[in-house]
């Protein structure tokens, strides 16, 4: 065992003296030691109740004869975080996430270990770790919070965020407001949508690295806490038969998850975190390859922010299960850490309902979930969710208003000065240059609750919550902080835009937009400390913002 290293021989007495010291004695040093990175915190609602996931992980591993080892990692809730500077340490977090279990499992040469995560960079932090250091690994995700609920129906975090929208324009009153801000959020659980913690839920089922089921089953259902159970069970038997990570994930995985991510028109942020998970795993991923599966694999489910379902409709209609069934013929076969093949969970999967879960020749979309833009304001490419762009801004021109930072945006959306034909342009925000690429949930949200979303496009080299619906592309690359086009747009320039033909064109000449980025004056906003290290390390967006 791997864990012979620290309890194997003479030579190892101080260790196993300290390890006595913890409540391993004799018989328990002959056992496998697994690790548990355990992400849970008060602060985030997604997290509030991991603890108990992790007590029946605990016991699952005891049963099946292993030594559990709990520690923690650090969790940012993106909806808490969001608006204020808090935001540039939310996408750094992934790679801190993954780097903390690399020191615990590495340091204490654990046998195997079980990530209990939940929510926006944790999941991706999780996975990139657990290609990193390839000892055996189950991500337990803690599932999706049940949906609020309203008089007009189903309520997540989105409601809130519109619901300002809504107020500032004055179609709401401010206590509306906080009626929304009281009945969203019911309890523990990753937001009820379709945003980026369930997508990741989703999409690490989809790669074969969490058990059946996991990726929709509820926060507080009694199936979530079966397979927290059997997790603990399952990975003993992966640490004695020493099945890790890359045994089971593979390039076609990988396929496979993108397959899953058009099919349920997952965030835009996944273009973000599968490609640096797959580069952990030594497979290449890029945003072209996003694209040519989206143009191939049809949108088959309708979960918000871009239709009327969220996640417990997505889990009762049978779940990922029952959605990879669906695209059985694209996908590849591949082994999971449950022990059953990705073709064999397709065979045993049943679709229980036909409106949320479409067949093939009915879908809600012909193409998938996410469409990648490319042109002179994009050249390494921008991403939208075209799944939640409505027909009639598939193709649009608009006048830019250009903006520095979100915060200076958010001033004038707030003050009515952004109108239909718009196009507002915030740059600044990318890896480099926010630092860290903050998510964008509050303008996108106000332009949507204001009524805009049908008539102003919206675009950044930062990125947007899995909450965003609208005309909204975001990863513009290069970034502005390295002289990208996008800091050549001046207020009053025309953007074109043009989804199916997957285009965004600034509508100057070429001679005219290297004279203006010779000009260009980068905002630098100086920062310190771990933001500062951010910036040395990250790379481009479209290369997954990976630090090297």
């Amino acid at each position: 065992m791997r864990s012979d290293a620290v309890k194997k021989g003479l030579d190892k007495a101080p260790s196993r003296s300290l390890l006595r010291a913890v409540g391993i004695d004799d018989e328990k040093m002959r056992r496998p030691f697994i690790g548990i990175a355990n992400s849970w915190n008060e602060i985030v609602p997604g997290h509030i109740h991991l603890n108990e996931l992790v007590e029946e992980v605990r016991k699952g591993i005891i049963e099946a004869g292993g030594v559990p080892l709990t520690f923690g990692v650090p969790g940012i809730c993106d909806g808490i975080a969001m608006g204020h500077e808090g935001m540039r340490y939310s996408l750094a977090s992934r790679e801190v996430i993954s780097d903390c279990v690399e020191l615990m499992v590495q340091a204490h040469c654990m046998d195997a270990w079980v990530g209990v995560t939940n929510c926006d960079k944790i999941t991706p932090g999780m996975l990139m770790a657990a290609g990193r250091v390839n000892i055996p690994c189950i991500i337990l995700t803690g599932g999706p919070m049940k949906a609020g609920k309203g008089k007009e129906g189903n309520l997540d975090l989105q409601s809130v965020f519109e619901a300002l929208g809504e107020q500032a324009a004055g179609k709401a009153s401010a206590s509306k407001v906080r009626e929304v801000e009281c009945d969203a959020c019911p309890g523990e659980g990753a937001c009820a949508g379709l945003f980026t913690a369930n997508s990741m839920a989703c999409l690490t089922e989809g790669l074969g690295l969490s058990l059946v089921g996991c990726g929709t089953s509820l926060a507080n259902s009694k199936l979530k806490r079966q397979i927290a159970r059997e997790t603990g069970k399952r990975i003993v038997e992966l640490a004695k038969k020493g099945i890790k990570p890359k045994d089971i994930v593979d390039r076609d995985s990988f396929l496979n998850a993108i397959r899953l991510d058009m099919a349920i028109g997952g965030s835009t942020n996944t273009a973000l975190h599968l490609p640096a998970i797959a580069s952990e795993f030594s497979v290449d991923i890029d945003l072209k390859t996003f694209d040519d599966i989206s143009r191939k694999v049809p949108h088959l489910t309708n979960i918000r922010p871009s239709g009327p379902y969220v996640m417990e409709d997505l889990d009762r209609a049978g779940g990922v299960p029952a959605m990879m069934k669906r695209i059985k013929p694209m996908l590849a076969d591949r082994p999971t850490v449950s022990g059953r093949t990705v073709f064999q969970i397709c065979d045993e999967a049943k679709v229980k309902d036909q409106k949320v879960i479409r067949p093939l020749d009915r879908p809600f979309h012909e193409q998938g979930g996410i469409a990648v833009l490319y042109g002179n304001l994009a050249p390494k490419g921008g991403v939208v969710k075209q799944s939640a762009v409505s027909e009639k801004m598939m193709r649009f021109t608009g006048r830019a208003k250009a903006f520095d930072s979100e915060a200076e945006a958010m001033k004038v959306i707030k003050a009515k000065g952004i109108v239909p034909g718009d196009v507002v342009v915030i740059r600044y925000e990318g890896p480099m240059g926010g630092p860290g690429m903050p998510e964008m949930l509050s303008p996108t949200s106000l332009i949507a609750g204001m009524g805009l979303s049908d008539s102003v496009a919206l675009i950044t080299d930062g990125r947007f919550s899995g909450a965003t619906r609208g005309p909204c592309i975001g990863h513009i690359s290069p970034e502005a902080f390295v002289k990208g086009p996008i800091a050549a747009v001046r207020d009053g320039d025309r953007i074109s835009i043009d989804i199916p033909a997957r285009r965004i064109e600034l509508l100057i000449s070429e001679k005219e937009l290297r004279a203006r980025l010779e000009k260009v004056k980068v905002v630098d906003r100086e920062p310190k400390g771990m933001l500062l290290k951010y910036r040395k390390l990250v790379s481009d967006a479209s290369k997954g913002a990976v630090c090297r």
